[in-house]
């Protein structure tokens, strides 16, 4: 199967698998596809006669696009990313990396480090996928095949630019003599598995100075941002099964309970702050319509911008699932799934990151870039943003996100920031299979490069002027308080290593 007709078909994901080979070039066999992808890791490339750190990320930028492919082709759900995470720490060691794997008892995570002393800088990298999208690159809707996971929020893209990224600074550094380290973390499931929560909590940011990371998007923007807190869990309701027209009576249905929470928290919603947000799916409604349920489950999630908002909400939502249970005569547990506390800004950083990006400027189009862009356009409800947009860089001014990251927890753990790049059509959504076209070819490619040199700029100058890591640390302390003590909102829990089982 060729590269076009793979593409045309969609991949299908959970059966990757990597293997490495002689002079750093790794083999990603995906069995579903019967697609084998040959991705050379960049080991051979002569980075002493290259000056500049843009100079080492344009020679990497063959290698890197096979390893943003790869994972895409891959597209592997949350704590399953085996090959992907394969893909990144093998290009990190072939370029003098040392690696760390299943990091914080994860099993897709790592942390990779060059360089020595300090300070110390810190890149994250995401990489996995989506359930239940189209995952081809192409600008019209095709069928979703077998609801295959798709890379709908580009982390291959995030991956990819991150090592790119601490590659380049980490040569850079090594070029000069200088001192200075530079970390990789590999943080698995971000789509609600919270892997940034984990390692947080395994005090694996505890020595570092600042984080970098970023997230693929539909416009360039490295203004400061803060998302909402989220929390969510797992409602299950246990009835006694009976046949529905023949002894009704002698039944106490599941899915009642589930319904009647369900029923209880829309009423709620009149009187919950007005920045809050609660959703909800029913994940198991019972088994046949002639059968009383004896189980059935609700999977919701609560967000705030306030942490404490967000415990006291989803408190309530439990409320409400246990007088569902007495009220229908079942019975109710909960697990709670994942919890994430809100980004916290630091405008010191993001300025950094801002000039940087402004200096490099925004995404040229070539004439099969934009057909491409104005037949997927066609497809967008409502797009806030134009096409040509990409070639500008967003205002710089703080904005309030109501999407969840866990990115958070480490933002109160370690002065972070982060930004976006046009690597999707302007006015596309994330979590879309438009984002998955757009991430799967060389709109997302360019967007995924502009990307990796921002951060290994901005990283940069931040090593050449500690007082840039001073004046952020103290913001740092200044907005998270000086008697913050952090407890993460997921608790004690061990990480859910099956959730997208």
């Amino acid at each position: 199967m060729g590269r076009a007709e793979a593409i045309r078909y969609g991949a299908i994901p959970g059966r990757a698998s990597v293997t490495t080979g002689i002079g750093g070039r790794i083999t990603l066999r995906n069995w579903r596809l019967g697609l084998v992808m040959s991705v050379w890791m960049a080991g051979a490339i002569s980075y002493a006669e290259l000056t500049t750190i843009e100079e080492i990320l344009d020679g990497q930028r063959p290698a890197v696009v096979e390893v943003a492919d790869a994972l895409w082709y891959a597209a592997e759900l949350g704590y399953l990313e085996n090959a992907s995470s394969m893909v990144l720490g093998d290009y990190l060691t072939s370029n003098g990396f040392s690696i760390e794997r299943q990091s914080a008892g994860l099993p897709t995570a790592f942390v990779a480090s060059a360089g020595r002393g300090s300070p110390v800088i810190g890149i994250l990298a995401e990489f996995d996928a989506l359930p239940g999208m189209s995952q081809a690159a192409v600008p019209e809707r095709e069928a979703v095949v077998e609801k295959a996971a798709g890379h709908a929020c580009g982390h291959n893209l995030f991956g990819a630019a991150s090592v790119a990224a601490a590659v380049g600074l980490a040569k850079s550094l090594q070029t000069e003599g200088r001192s200075g380290t530079v970390r990789v973390y590999g943080t698995p499931a971000e789509e609600g598995g919270s892997g940034k929560v984990y390692m947080t909590r395994a005090g694996l940011f505890d020595d570092v100075d600042v984080v970098l990371h970023w997230h693929p998007g539909d416009r360039n923007n490295a203004s400061p941002e803060s998302t909402t807190a989220n929390k969510s869990g797992r409602f299950e309701f246990h009835g006694v099964a009976s046949h529905a027209a023949g002894s009704p009576e002698r039944g106490r249905s599941a899915l009642d309970g589930v319904e009647a929470m369900n029923h209880m928290v829309n009423m709620m919603r009149e009187h919950v702050p007005s920045q809050a947000r609660i959703h909800y799916i029913i994940t198991d409604g019972g088994a046949a319509p002639n059968i009383v349920p004896e189980f059935a489950e609700s999977y919701y999630y609560v967000r705030h911008p306030k942490p404490e908002q967000v415990v006291l909400l989803f408190e309530r939502v439990v409320a409400a699932a246990r007088g569902a249970a007495l009220g229908t005569g079942t019975q109710m547990n909960y697990e709670v799934m994942h919890g994430n506390y809100p980004v916290l800004r630091n405008d010191v950083l993001a300025r950094v990151l801002d000039r940087h990006m402004r200096t490099l400027g925004g995404i040229e189009y070539s004439g099969s870039e934009r057909k491409f862009a104005d037949t997927l356009y066609t497809s967008l409800i409502g797009p806030s943003l134009k096409i040509g947009s990409q070639r500008e860089i967003q205002p710089f001014r703080f904005r309030q996100k109501m999407g969840s990251t866990d990115v958070g927890d480490v933002s109160w753990s370690v002065p972070t920031a982060g930004f976006s790049t046009a690597t999707w059509v302007p006015g596309t959504p994330s979590h879309s299979w438009q984002a998955v076209a757009a991430s799967g070819m060389s709109i997302g490619h360019k967007g995924m490069m502009l990307a990796a040199k921002v951060i290994a700029l901005s990283g940069d100058e931040l090593f050449r002027d500690p007082s840039l890591i001073r004046s952020a640390r103290a913001e740092f302390v200044k907005n998270r308080g000086v008697d913050f003590d952090y407890q993460p909102l997921l608790g004690d829990r061990e990480p859910p290593l099956d959730y997208r089982k």
